[in-house]
């Protein structure tokens, strides 16, 4: 069995993920000031081996709304338009789905949920950080 300490030690859990995600738009947030600087700046890789949705936006501006909206669905849920639309377009995949090994399952959309969340974070930073840079503030880089 799991003690507490070791949860705590492991830092690939959903909750750990989920706080440096809302950290990191919080930061963000914090950060910039004046959010509609933003507009028609395109978004610059930090990797460009590494593929984001994200970053596939129009500008930084987009980017932005995008994180802080998902920061609002995590936070405060999500609307029942939303999860109407949602669970339609679902239902027809999850029939297809065998439920016997829903423990598989769970672990399976677990992962998925830790790896967008750590792409998510690492997009709000890198934003945080090229909004500093355009800005020539040096010290507040993540």
């Amino acid at each position: 069995m799991m003690q507490i300490t070791d949860v705590k030690n492991n830092r690939r859990t959903l909750f750990n993920a989920v706080n440096r995600f809302i950290t990191s738009v919080t930061v963000m947030g914090e950060t910039i000031m004046v959010p509609s600087l933003l507009r028609d700046l395109p978004v610059k890789e930090d990797d460009p081996h590494r593929k984001s949705n994200v970053s596939r936006q129009r500008d930084m501006y987009d980017n932005y709304l995008l994180l802080k909206s998902i920061r609002n669905d995590i936070e405060w849920g999500i609307s029942n338009e939303q999860i109407k639309s949602d669970l339609e377009s679902r239902k027809a995949k999850e029939e297809d789905v065998d439920s016997g090994d829903l423990q598989r399952l769970l672990h399976h959309h677990l992962d998925g949920l830790y790896n967008v969340l750590s792409k998510l974070t690492l997009q709000a930073n890198h934003l945080t950080n090229q909004y500093t840079r355009e800005l020539g503030i040096n010290n507040l880089e993540r």
